[in-house]
């Protein structure tokens, strides 16, 4: 279906294939701004379930209920990469997707998304295909002895990969992934991570927010910083140029975002591509007078983009079941104490090491000092003064 046949104005209703907290977020803006959001996937008390007019929670593998879903919404679009490619092909036959299955496809597969990329010549860290101990071996060989075994899909904030040196068993390490195709990527000697949330709409035009600044503990997201003095007038034109490149060749109509590696010259290469809001891009909630939800609820309902320039310096902190293990009303009542600071809950009971259960972003005029200020909020949530 052409995407620029479809107008949706204030009410109607869109689907969200899936209920976690990139849902949540984007049902609010949406029903902010005068839309139903039905979810598919998840149930009525997951994150996004809970500010939705209705939830499915069906399999994405139940093609008669996403036929039956497909007949109470207008438009559908998605919060994670981890939707099967059919579940969209079968709702295209009914109502509109967007982004559509071909850059869902590249980004559920490592090497897809690292050949696609290169076939159109953007740059990434040296990869290759992995099939056996052998080959893995041979590859960190390649690499200098120092690479990154990865499996080519369902891997995320760390899982699904491990490091491998000359020094590594690599019978040991190919035997405990246990799958029959990986990718192995050469270690890239980088100075700071960064990404950019972007937009393309349904007349071809794109829009990007100003890049953000990464830092990561346990190779999930920790903090990101918008924006930063670490990033350069030349970085912020590659990744712009880099995220329209992506947008064009797969025809996005939605929200992207482009992870980046910076080496120490300066040039980016790619990490990873999103075809969604994405967890660096929360900040522009606050910081933007149209957040990464609203841009993509405006791109996929066929209207113009908001206004993405940054209003205000912001910093964001993510709050991970490690950060509100301890957490007391006296701790939250410092938090709110703050008027700079904005809290974003998701609404999960479940509180485990490691999972995100929502964020904090700060405002202000200087990067650094907010920064200190959210580091040191968390800190005392944590019930460490």
């Amino acid at each position: 279906m052409s995407s620029k046949k479809y107008v949706f104005a204030p009410g109607a209703t869109i689907g969200m294939l899936g209920g976690g907290q990139l849902g949540r977020m984007f049902a609010i803006a949406a029903r902010q701004c005068g839309y139903g959001v039905q979810i598919f996937g998840d149930p009525q008390d997951s994150p996004a379930g809970q500010v939705s007019d209705r939830a499915w929670p069906s399999s994405f593998t139940d093609h008669d209920a996403l036929r039956q879903f497909a007949k109470h919404v207008d438009v559908v679009t998605y919060e994670q990469e981890n939707i099967p490619v059919a579940t969209v092909e079968t709702l295209l036959q009914h109502v509109p997707v967007f982004p559509g299955p071909e850059l869902l496809k590249a980004s559920q597969h490592r090497l897809l998304e690292k050949n696609s990329l290169r076939k159109i010549g953007i740059p990434t860290a040296d990869f290759l295909k992995v099939n056996s101990a052998e080959e893995l071996k041979q590859g960190v060989t390649a690499f200098g002895g120092d690479a990154i075994l990865k499996t080519v899909t369902l891997g995320y904030d760390g899982k699904g990969q491990a490091r491998v040196c000359g020094e590594s068993d690599c019978e040991a390490v190919w035997k405990s992934f246990n799958v029959s195709e990986a990718i192995l990527e050469k270690v890239v000697d980088f100075s700071c991570e960064l990404s950019i949330v972007a937009s393309r709409f349904a007349d071809g035009s794109c829009s990007f927010f100003a890049p953000v600044l990464n830092h990561h503990e346990n190779h999930i997201l920790d903090v990101s910083i918008s924006p930063s003095p670490l990033i350069s007038d030349r970085q912020t034109q590659d990744a712009q140029q880099i995220a329209r490149a992506i947008l064009e060749h797969f025809d996005v109509i939605g929200v992207l975002c482009v992870e980046f590696f910076a080496t120490p010259s300066g040039t980016l290469l790619v990490n990873e591509i999103a075809p969604r809001p994405h967890n660096s891009g929360h900040l522009t909630i606050n910081a933007c007078r149209s957040s990464q939800f609203e841009q993509q609820l405006r791109a996929v309902c066929g209207l113009a983009t908001g206004d993405v320039s940054v209003q205000t310096p912001a910093v964001m902190l993510n709050l991970l079941g490690n950060h509100l293990q301890n957490q007391s009303p006296e701790a939250w009542q410092r938090v709110f104490a703050h008027p700079e600071i904005h809290v974003h809950l998701y609404g999960k009971s479940e509180i485990r090491p490691g999972r995100k259960l929502g964020h904090l972003t700060v405002t202000g005029d200087d990067v650094a000092v907010i920064e200190r200020l959210g580091r040191q909020v968390r800190r005392e949530l944590m019930g460490a003064m």
